[in-house]
């Protein structure tokens, strides 16, 4: 019999507030018996009910009483108290003080941990109460906006600390302190802000800097003092709940936040270096990342040809590049495009980076033997019609994707090679056999991402004589071009680039493609061979965005190679 303090379900509660009927519950149930997942998110994606309804559900499940914010006035002692910085990343607003108790309005009930921190900065007890969304909102640009600090008053902050901390256990206290915690917030907050991929803690001898990457490039901000070092990693580890004690070995977890009302999650990855611990953090915010196909840069004949590979009842399409040219956005946009409601779609990936919509998602776990290739094998018995691995890495996985393809499914994945033909020759060199190859490659979509002319200060200009040599644009091409550049503003962060837009080289496995793949020929003569086809190399594609003002000959040079 249960207890009178059990929870009541989720479901129950949510009938109970009229928010979806029983019949989409148990449709909901269903889905979450075979795909797995949380019940209130399943109903919120299938459109049943809004995502505010949803977190004032799970208020009320967790006990938490619901308070209105419209109308309120915060005390002023309570505005300076807090930073503007974890205001933003927790969307937690304290509007009431009753002696040594803070009252404070979350918007999000589960994510009670961050009331630790809040707890921290204010230096007292709280008292949470959950307000609709909206209202955080309009509450924290009402009042906490305008006093935003900047990196100088926090580090100004920071130099009453310890400048050293002798056990773990102070290590701890440190990281938890105040000043830290409103450090690594504000970090983390400017670099979701101004949109970086990834943020960068590196300690050395006499200095630790932090680092973001803001459209592929790294800019540095000012550093801390090299003696927190230890502290703000601990702190950075104590969000992703990782280890703090061990500091021998590398360790992988993440952070669950949201920021502005849009989720944001963040991998944290810990490496021993002979200085201290370096820590970067990837940023995966799905609002930054645009999964439409359309808007990936693709020509109208590009996409064409995409869309085509899409609909093919089987093959392998593969796309190749560096890391972090853009593959994973690519292959996401493509699997999107797909109509995954009258097709199963699965995919393996290592890590799972962004949450689609209708697809089943597998997460790689080689240190329990969960590889590429044993997902692969699994997948083949879940009767699906696409899937996609993150990454041929060695034969098994690559024999396993040709099997699938004869087999009568679409596989999609990635290699690192430097352009499309290259990618044959990397097949080969895994192991699998030349006439496998030419009957189950479709596609080789090679990419590389530029930034781009920054539209606040974009300006004409004349490009140096020997770009434009290195670039074999002839006089007469340069005559009739008119070239731009951006010539740096706040907007750009002085570096005349905001954006970026990738380059794309689509090699068609043609029949002649595909007797040159038999015959053993090599990458450059099967990219001879395709040019011949129609297909336009990387350094053509640049060349075609120079032209149309979106780049820069210096961006095109230093992403794409002439062949």
């Amino acid at each position: 019999m249960a207890g009178p303090n059990r929870k009541k379900l989720l479901g129950q509660i949510l009938k109970e507030m009229r928010l979806v009927h029983e019949g989409q519950i148990q449709e909901a149930l269903g889905i979450q018996k075979e795909e797995g997942g949380q019940i209130g998110r399943i109903l919120v994606d299938l459109g049943y009910m809004e995502e505010a309804g949803l977190l004032e559900a799970l208020a009320t499940q967790m006990g938490i009483m619901k308070v209105s914010l419209e109308g309120k006035t915060i005390p002023d002692d309570l505005v300076s108290r807090m930073d503007s910085a974890t205001v933003n990343i927790f969307r937690v607003v304290p509007f009431a003080q009753e002696g040594g108790l803070v009252k404070v309005a979350i918007a999000d009930p589960t994510n009670l941990s961050c009331l630790d921190d809040v707890r921290f900065i204010l230096g007292c007890e709280l008292e949470a109460y959950f307000a609709p969304p909206d209202q955080i909102d309009e509450a924290i640009k009402a009042n906490f906006q305008e006093r935003a600090e900047d990196m100088d008053s926090l580090l100004d902050e920071l130099e009453d600390l310890e400048k050293s901390a002798s056990s773990i256990d102070d290590q701890e206290t440190l990281a938890q302190s105040t000043p830290v915690v409103k450090l690594l917030n504000y970090v983390l907050f400017m670099a979701i802000r101004d949109q970086a991929s990834d943020i960068h803690m590196e300690p050395f001898e006499d200095e630790f800097k932090i680092r973001y990457r803001i459209d592929g490039v790294l800019f540095e901000l000012r550093s801390p003092p090299a003696h927190l070092a230890t502290a703000l990693v601990s702190r950075v580890k104590v969000m992703a709940n990782l280890d703090i004690a061990e500091t021998r070995m590398p360790q992988d977890g993440r952070i669950d936040l949201m920021v502005g009302g849009r989720k944001v999650d963040i991998r944290v990855s810990t490496l021993p270096t002979m200085w201290g611990e370096s820590c970067v953090m990837r940023v995966l915010d799905k609002t930054v990342v645009n999964l439409d196909l359309d808007k990936l840069g693709l020509r109208k004949e590009e996409a064409d040809t995409i869309r085509r590979l899409i609909e093919l009842p089987h093959g392998i399409i593969l796309v190749t590049g560096p890391t972090g040219s853009g593959k994973t956005t690519t292959l996401y946009a493509a699997l999107n495009a797909a109509d995954s409601e009258t097709q199963k779609i699965i995919t393996t990936e290592d890590p799972v980076e962004y949450e689609l919509p209708d697809i089943v998602q597998v997460q790689v776990n080689e240190d329990i033997g969960v590889t590429y290739a044993e997902c692969l094998r699994s997948i083949l018995r879940q009767d699906p019609d696409k899937i996609l691995v993150g990454e041929i890495r060695d034969r098994d996985t690559a024999q396993i994707a040709v099997e699938a393809s004869l087999t009568g499914h679409v596989v999609f994945s990635t290699l690192h090679t430097n352009d499309a033909a290259a990618a044959v020759t990397r097949l080969v060199d895994i192991g699998v056999e030349p006439f496998l190859i030419a009957a189950t490659l479709e596609a080789v979509v090679a990419q590389r991402l530029v930034r781009t002319i920054c539209q606040h200060c974009k300006a004409p200009y004349s490009p140096p004589q020997e770009l434009l040599d290195e670039l074999e644009i002839t006089a007469t091409e340069a005559g009739d071009a008119q070239f731009y550049s951006g010539t740096g503003c706040e907007n750009c962060y002085g570096t005349g680039y905001r954006g970026r837009m990738a380059l794309f080289e689509i090699l068609d496995v043609t029949d002649r493609v595909k007797e040159g793949i038999i015959d053993g020929a090599s990458a450059a003569t099967l990219a001879e061979i395709a040019r011949a086809g129609g297909m336009r190399p990387l350094r053509e594609s640049g060349l075609l965005a120079i032209f149309e003002g979106k780049t820069t000959p210096e961006e095109v040079i230093r992403e794409t190679v002439y062949h």
